[in-house]
C-alpha cells in the first residue's frame, strides 16, 4: 500500500477548504517523541524482547501494543504504543506469507523507528529517522 492509498487526496471542490493530511501532525509529534521512542526501541532490543520493535501511531483506541505516549496527557495529536514484529504476526496484521518480505524491508532500528500508522482510511508502515542524517544512509 502506497502512502497515497493510506491518505487519499480529496478532489478540490469550490468553496471547501483543502483538508490537511493527518501525516503533517504525525511528523510534528514524531519529531517531539523521537528521543523517547528511540530509548524504548533500544530497551526492547537490549532486553531480548524483540529485534524488531514497531510503534503504533493512532488517534483512537487500538488493541495492539502497550501505550507509551498518550496524546491527551502530552497535549499532542497522536498516541504511540510500543509493539513488536512478533505481535503483528500473532495478531495477523503481518501475514505469515509476508514475514520474510517485511523483515527484509525492516530498517535498522538504531537509526529508524518503524511506525504503523492507523487512520480512518486505513493503515500502513512508515520509517522515520531518529536523526536527519539517518535518511541519507
Amino acid at each position: 500500500m502506497d502512502i497515497e492509498e493510506l491518505m487519499p487526496q480529496q478532489p478540490d471542490q469550490a468553496g471547501q477548504e483543502k483538508k490537511v493530511s493527518p501525516l503533517v501532525s504525525l511528523e510534528k509529534d514524531l519529531e517531539l517523541y523521537k528521543d523517547s521512542i528511540h530509548e524504548i526501541a533500544i530497551e526492547i532490543i537490549a532486553e531480548g524482547i524483540s529485534k524488531h520493535p514497531i510503534f503504533v501511531a493512532h488517534q483512537h483506541t487500538v488493541s495492539i501494543g502497550e501505550m507509551i505516549l498518550n496524546r491527551e496527557e502530552l497535549n499532542t495529536n497522536w498516541t504511540i504504543q510500543a509493539s513488536m514484529f512478533e505481535e503483528f504476526v500473532e495478531k495477523g496484521i503481518i501475514q505469515p506469507a509476508y514475514k520474510d518480505l517485511f523483515l527484509k524491508a525492516y530498517k535498522k532500528p538504531e537509526d529508524y523507528m518503524c511506525v504503523f500508522v492507523i487512520v480512518p482510511e486505513g493503515a500502513n508502515f512508515i520509517y522515520y529517522p531518529y536523526t536527519a542524517g539517518a535518511s541519507k544512509r
